[in-house]
């Protein structure tokens, strides 16, 4: 069979790690892929100028499917997320975080099983921002007060907020196409629409419109942000496709996550009309870089989803079954996990726990 190319961007600290090993279960999956490593991140500044560099872009949109490692973002100063940039730069509009309980890994459930479809583009991940005492700020300031629309301090910085009709209605729209293709039942728009009647406003009407075209199909329900979180953590058995805005999508992955034992079984896909990129929801965790301690788990999820979008449908369920099995046996886990299971049994390596999946996707295909 004819070698599928794909781009392989290792990311920053844990990420190296991460991707070895990913590519190490893959390769014993017998899918048939060709890695194009790509870099990205901190490391590329000094040599490229820039933490994504021009290559890196062209070889994702040349193959068309590209996995990463995690890459750090600085928290309030340097350079902007990498994470965001390829979002935008491919605009892969929809971000998919399947949420699943999976055996022995410690979540407060055992029956989660949802997915969480995030707007990418817009909301306040969009990148428009006014520096406190800025030019800008002040306009902005000043044509808010003239408009009457509110005051705003003079010592503010100022994040704008943009949801879109069409934004809306096309990660809405993803939301009921996912949920068609893999046979689920509902999908729930969440929103902050009693408080942000003319951006999440926006959002809730779309999606209503949206779920008009499926109805019969696929049922819906809407619920607002903060009810959602309440909801989901009372019990989370109730929701199956859930879509949102940026923001909000993003702490709800993180809080679905933590129900299951943690973002380090947390895959993750960036979805757009040419382009799909895999990655994991966790972070580049440089304080056990390079230390052997990182759990692979979420990019090696990643990697599933992945080859089932490149067809290779055989592969990723084996590789499911493999992270199952190998979770559900308890005896090779990383330290994470045990910490979420609250047990004092020695962790596994990510080498070792890595060897264990590898043995057992072998031992499936056998």
């Amino acid at each position: 069979m004819e070698a599928i190319e794909v781009t392989l961007i290792p990311g920053d600290g844990i990420g190296v790690e991460t991707s070895a090993a990913m590519q190490r279960v893959v390769e014993a999956s017998g899918a048939p892929i060709a890695w194009i490593v790509a870099p990205a991140g901190e490391a590329c500044i000094a040599e490229h100028g820039t933490p994504l560099p021009p290559a890196t872009l062209d070889a994702v949109r040349r193959t068309g499917v590209a996995i990463k490692g995690p890459i750090a973002t600085p928290v309030a100063g340097g350079f902007r997320s990498v994470n965001v940039a390829l979002r935008k730069e491919l605009d892969l509009f929809t971000c998919l975080r399947p949420v699943s309980s999976l055996p022995g890994a410690g979540g407060r459930y055992d029956n989660v099983d949802l997915v969480i479809v995030r707007e990418n583009s817009e909301d306040l991940y969009a990148g428009i921002e006014f520096e406190r005492g800025s030019e800008g700020a002040r306009r902005l300031r000043e044509l808010v007060e003239a408009e009457g629309a509110g005051r705003i301090r003079a010592d503010a910085g100022i994040s704008i907020k943009p949801l879109s009709e069409f934004g809306s209605r096309r990660i809405v729209r993803a939301a009921f196409e996912h949920a068609l293709a893999q046979g689920r039942s509902k999908v729930t728009a969440v929103h902050k629409a009693n408080i942000m009647k003319h951006s999440d406003g926006l959002f809730l009407t779309a999606a209503r419109e949206v779920a008009a075209e499926y109805e019969g199909r696929i049922a819906f329900d809407e619920r607002i942000v903060d009810a959602f979180c309440m909801s989901l953590v009372i019990d989370p058995a109730q929701f199956d496709v859930v879509v949102f805005p940026n923001l909000y999508g993003d702490i709800a992955s993180d809080l679905a996550a933590g129900l299951v034992g943690g973002l380090g079984l947390a895959p993750g896909a960036n979805i757009g009309e040419s382009c799909a990129v895999f990655e994991p929801v966790h972070g580049s965790a440089p304080d056990i870089a390079g230390r052997d301690l990182a759990n692979p788990t979420a990019q090696i999820l990643s990697a599933a989803m992945m080859l089932d979008h490149v067809g290779q449908h055989e592969s990723a369920a084996v590789i499911r079954e493999a992270v199952r099995r190998v979770y559900a046996a308890g005896t090779c886990v990383t330290g994470d996990i045990r910490k979420a299971q609250g047990s004092s049994a020695p962790a596994a390596s990510c080498s070792q726990f890595t060897d264990e999946l590898v043995r057992m996707v072998s031992s499936l295909r056998s």
